[in-house]
């Protein structure tokens, strides 16, 4: 037995016309068909469509007053552990790298 898998459109007549080559002539053979419906890709939705209001980001995003600056490292004691590396700290690699 031979398997052979192919993607095909059915028609508007709800018709699905095969035309499968076997490499067999003259001969009867025995088919047995197993059609799964492909589903399309979706295209992404729409803010909208995914339920948010109609122009919610362009109306709240940067819409926080004198947002806060903050620094990152206020408040850490930096005596707790040794191996606290900050931003612009080298590493003891880099260091030692020539």
């Amino acid at each position: 037995m031979n398997s052979v898998k192919l993607r095909s459109r059915v028609g508007a007549d709800g018709v699905l016309n095969l035309k499968v080559p076997v490499g067999v002539t003259n001969a009867e053979v025995e088919v047995v068909v197993v059609f799964q419906l492909v589903e399309r890709v979706q295209t992404p939705k729409t803010p909208e469509e995914r339920g948010w209001p109609v122009g919610f980001f362009e109306q709240t995003a940067g819409s926080i007053p004198n947002f806060f600056e903050f620094d990152r490292y206020e408040g850490l004691d930096l005596a707790l552990d040794d191996d606290v590396v900050l931003d612009f700290d080298q590493t003891d690699d880099q260091q030692q790298a020539p």
